[in-house]
């Protein structure tokens, strides 16, 4: 028995002494830590292979990243009630994420506020200085940057399109949802260019989030205007196909600051690419987790615009789009 006893003391000895040489081994084989990324959007659906979390996929993938293999991406999508942004922005902190990607300002601000540490990756519509969002665009300091989409400027442009295409509007009302964050300064915008283009301005506005469309389309018509531009917020972008048909219904050209508007129905937009910023906002991913920090990552601005017209509709309220503005048009739906 004493022999028996000192085998199985010795065996269990060599066994301690082999697990305990293999566990710094063990340890060096751990699995390395995938990298979560999260994503808020304010409306749309995940399902739709053209929606902006869909394009920023492509854009990881493009680069390497394939989701849940080696990063894994938190969605999440209020579809389209403002009020749980705020909660999911929360939910994803708590998280502890490596990286948060959003567009939506309700999203970028409550961001700011819930985090100093977790970098931010915004693609906004919003002037990110004017808002207070970053401190200047090519050192925006903190832990936010990313891409510009530079609405605001384009302002003039779509105005200048929009009176050509309708040769002698005298008037055009300019939709708004008067609860944005972020809407005065397009108000402003537009109407600098109606004073150079020498066009009135009528206010046509609503608020959110359930806006009252037909009252703001029949003030359009008792106050004859001529035309139409919807400045792009959260909540209007909500109600796309619902005021490109009402624009239809009132024969009213109309500009929109996207392009999925005219997509549904409207008749122009002049505006940078959704999808070209979204692949960008991956590439911001990219760097910031190998290493690089927010805020010396300058905010982008678009360079690449396009014009997009819908004959079809142009065609439903009588309207003959200029040979010189058509020329122009990068994309025409037919």
């Amino acid at each position: 028995m004493k022999v028996t006893s000192r085998r199985c003391s010795a065996v269990s000895i060599t066994l301690c002494a082999v697990l305990f040489a293999l566990c710094p081994y063990t340890q060096g084989q751990e699995p390395k830590k995938v990298p979560r990324i999260g994503f808020v959007g304010a409306s749309g659906t995940i399902n739709n292979p053209r929606s902006n979390f869909n394009v920023f996929q492509r854009g990881l993938r493009d680069l390497g990243y394939v989701d849940g293999k080696n990063i894994l991406v938190e969605y999440r999508n209020a579809e389209g009630k403002l009020d749980l942004i705020p909660i999911l922005v929360d939910e994803l902190v708590q998280l502890k994420i490596d990286v948060l990607v959003t567009t939506n300002p309700i999203a970028i601000r409550t961001a700011k506020q819930a985090t100093k540490t977790i970098p931010i990756v915004m693609v906004s519509s919003a002037d990110p200085v004017a808002t207070g969002i970053v401190d200047n665009l090519a050192r925006p300091s903190g832990n936010i940057t990313g891409i510009s989409l530079l609405a605001r400027d384009l302002s003039g442009k779509r105005l200048e399109l929009l009176t050509e295409a309708i040769p002698g509007v005298r008037r055009i009302g300019v939709l708004w949802d008067a609860d944005s964050l972020v809407v005065s300064s397009g108000l402003k915008e537009y109407a600098a260019a109606a004073r150079a283009t020498k066009v009135q301005l009528q206010s046509l506005e609503v608020r959110g989030p359930r806006p009252d469309l037909d009252s703001a389309f029949h003030t359009a018509t008792k106050e004859q205007v001529g035309g139409l531009i919807t400045v792009r917020t959260s909540v209007l972008n909500l109600y796309a196909k619902r005021i490109a048909d009402l624009a239809v219904r009132n024969r009213l050209p109309s500009m929109f600051e996207v392009s999925s508007y005219v997509e549904v129905g409207g008749l122009m937009s002049y505006a940078n690419s959704d999808a070209e910023s979204f692949k960008r906002a991956a590439t911001y991913v990219d760097k910031i987790l190998k290493g690089a920090k927010p805020a010396d990552l300058p905010v982008e601005q678009p360079t690449k615009f396009e014009l997009v017209i819908n004959l079809k509709t142009a065609k439903q309220i009588g309207l003959t789009i200029p040979p010189n503005v058509l020329a122009r048009a990068d994309r025409v739906i037919k």
